[in-house]
Order: C-alpha cells, then sequence, then structure tokens
C-alpha cells in the first residue's frame, strides 16, 4: 500500500539532505512495485499506485550531448526527445546514456535517479509541462521513493533549465 511521509531531519537520501540544506518543503511517497509492472510504464504504475495523475509524475534521465553528460527531468508518460535537448544544451547530437554511466556519475542507481544530490553537477533541463503544476513528483535517491515538491524549487536547487516539449509522446 502505498504511504506518504514526511521526512525526518537528520537523515534521508543524499537528495532529501540537498533539500532540506536549501530549506525547500517536500514530502516522500512510498511505493512497492514488486518485481515491476508487467503493462505500462513504470512511472504510470507509481502514478495509480499512489492514487495521483500520471502527469505530475516525473522521471531523471542522463544522456550525452556531444559526448557531455546532462540530466533530463520528464514526465514518466512520455520519452525523452534527443533532439529537442541536444539543442537546449546547444549541441548537435545526443544520446542516452548507458546505465552503468549513469550510476557512476549520478551516485545512485537506475530506477532511483534524482535530479537533486548527484555526485556530479550537470546541467539539467526539465520539461517545461512542469512549471504548470502545483506540485510534482520526482525521484527521491532510490527506488520506491519519490519527493513531491514545487516545480519552482526543482528549477532553483537543480539549477534546471525548463524547456519546452523536452518530452517526446509514446
Amino acid at each position: 500500500m502505498a504511504r506518504k511521509r514526511k521526512q525526518e531531519r537528520g537523515g534521508g537520501t543524499r537528495a532529501t539532505v540537498a533539500l532540506e540544506r536549501e530549506g525547500v518543503a517536500f514530502e516522500l511517497h512510498v511505493y512497492d512495485l514488486g518485481r515491476g509492472p508487467t503493462e505500462g510504464s513504470v512511472g504510470e504504475a507509481v502514478a495509480a499506485q499512489l492514487g495521483l495523475a500520471p502527469t505530475v509524475v516525473f522521471k531523471t534521465l542522463l544522456a550525452e550531448v556531444d559526448g557531455a553528460p546532462v540530466c533530463a527531468v520528464v514526465p514518466t508518460a512520455g520519452g525523452l526527445s534527443l533532439k529537442r535537448l541536444a539543442a537546449a544544451a546547444g549541441g548537435k547530437r545526443a544520446r542516452m546514456m548507458e546505465p552503468a554511466d549513469a550510476e557512476r556519475i549520478s551516485g545512485y542507481v537506475t530506477g532511483g535517479i534524482s535530479p537533486f544530490g548527484q555526485l556530479r553537477a550537470l546541467p539539467t533541463f526539465l520539461d517545461q509541462s512542469a512549471m504548470g503544476l502545483g506540485a510534482m513528483l520526482v525521484s527521491a535517491g532510490q527506488r520506491g521513493l519519490q519527493l513531491e515538491l514545487r516545480p519552482d524549487a526543482l528549477v532553483r536547487v537543480a539549477h534546471a533549465r525548463p524547456v519546452e516539449d523536452l518530452g517526446a509522446p509514446r
């Protein structure tokens, strides 16, 4: 069963510690997909388990633009437009980062990569659709844990740049 809980001070993931350090209000949502969903995306399954619209749950993806690592935060219900990501980063070509490289650079396991508290600060790009939301969810830095916060807090703390239509429809 999905639970909602307040973050306790003094513990948590690198993502929650980074948000606390910046004085950002957030809530944690715990979920358990077991062996994972059999239909649809993981993000859609998380949204369903938490009783939320899939449009408020975002995924954090690491990619490379002209060989340089970048971070993209897009709605889970769609994909990532690599062409738009490359343009937003001022590059010519983007490709998804290999999972092992994403884990090494972020310090998080795939499925739990957060835009906050990464081992290396990366240029971060946020799908513009988030800016119209009162709150959004992103990974809290581990599988089974989502952060709920205001999109402007993500922009401020992650130094994210909103980009129109960064997410690609599935």
